[in-house]
């Protein structure tokens, strides 16, 4: 078994037989740890999930639109991307210009009722319609505020100012390598409430660290879903650890990630279960295009895995 894979299976696990019952903001209730760490060498092999299928073209799509800048769900929606499309829903329908059907608590009631599964699934196709084309709709509830994106590329100081702070850390790792300063946060106090953002952000912050012509990447996560979340935090930053390092002429190192609240959903039991008992298989190959030079110029086109052959993915509801 390759140790990146084995470094997340411990953890799920470790999580599955030492967690302590907690409730949580969605009502779902959790099995959590606190404070938990893995390590993946990225010189043996992209850890791009093989117990189960990781859907890494929404992983790289995701990371490209952080590194745009963007926090409007229209750019994910244009490229078949619907992994957040459900803070911005809730945002509308709970808005004083929603006026379908009631959509309290959708996530957990689509999980118990079939009929009403059914209504949710018109009201979003609506939603998403009207994203992708009406531009004041999409202006209005496409936008998720102050997500990753703007704190990583426009972060707002109290004087008015504008921080890029992902090309100010790439600049910074050619300039001075040694620094112990290369850092990108995403938290911001004022910011962690939901009339300023969706979804205070999970990761909180990220750290580069040189040695031996080798960038490594350590992220602290503040609230870690194990079963859904986690595998795409794992690919996305090991994605953007090998983007720097080939922008900045180093290769790939470690990939630390470091998690506060750990944590399974009740309801993904019986998923972690189905995941756990299966063997893992040969990690893939990641292949960046070689005629792009910086971070900032990467398409869809330019990203790839080879020699991906993962196991089914395995269904489990998003706790919004």
């Amino acid at each position: 078994m390759s140790k990146n894979e084995r470094a997340y299976l411990d953890l799920l696990d470790h999580v599955m037989k030492n967690g302590v019952r907690k409730e949580d903001r969605t009502g779902t209730g959790t099995l959590s740890v606190f404070g938990c760490q893995m390590r993946f060498d990225l010189g043996e092999g992209f850890p791009l999930l093989t117990t189960k299928r990781v859907a890494f073209r929404l992983v790289a799509n995701e990371l490209l639109w952080f590194i745009r800048g963007d926090t409007n769900i229209r750019y994910l929606l244009q490229h078949n991307n619907n992994i957040w499309n459900e803070w911005a829903f809730k945002r509308w329908v709970e808005s004083p210009e929603y006026d379908g059907p009631d959509m309290t608590n959708f996530g957990l009631r689509a999980q118990q009722d079939p009929a009403f599964a059914k209504l949710y699934e018109e009201q979003e196709a609506i939603f998403k319609r009207r994203i992708l084309e009406d531009d004041e709709f999409a202006a209005k509830y496409g936008e998720l505020g102050n997500v990753y994106g703007k704190q990583w590329r426009r972060w707002e100081t109290s004087r008015g100012e504008t921080i890029d702070q992902l090309r100010n850390v790439i600049d910074e790792i050619k300039r001075n390598p040694d620094s112990r300063r290369l850092i990108v946060t995403a938290w911001s106090p004022e910011d962690a409430v939901p009339e300023r953002a969706a979804l205070p952000p999970c990761h909180v912050l990220f750290q580069f660290w040189v040695a031996n012509g080798r960038l490594s990447c350590q992220l602290y996560q503040r609230s870690g879903d194990l079963f859904l979340g986690v595998p795409f935090n794992i690919a996305s930053y090991a994605l953007l650890t090998h983007m720097i390092a080939r922008e900045c002429g180093l290769t790939a190192g470690e990939f630390v990630h470091t998690i506060g609240d750990a944590h399974i959903y009740l309801n993904h039991i019986e998923q972690v279960r189905t995941q756990l008992s299966r063997d893992p298989r040969p990690l893939p190959t990641l292949r960046l295009n070689p005629d792009v030079k910086s971070v900032f110029d990467y398409e869809m086109d330019d990203i790839a895995v080879e020699g991906y052959d993962p196991h089914p993915a395995i269904k489990a509801p998003v706790a919004v």
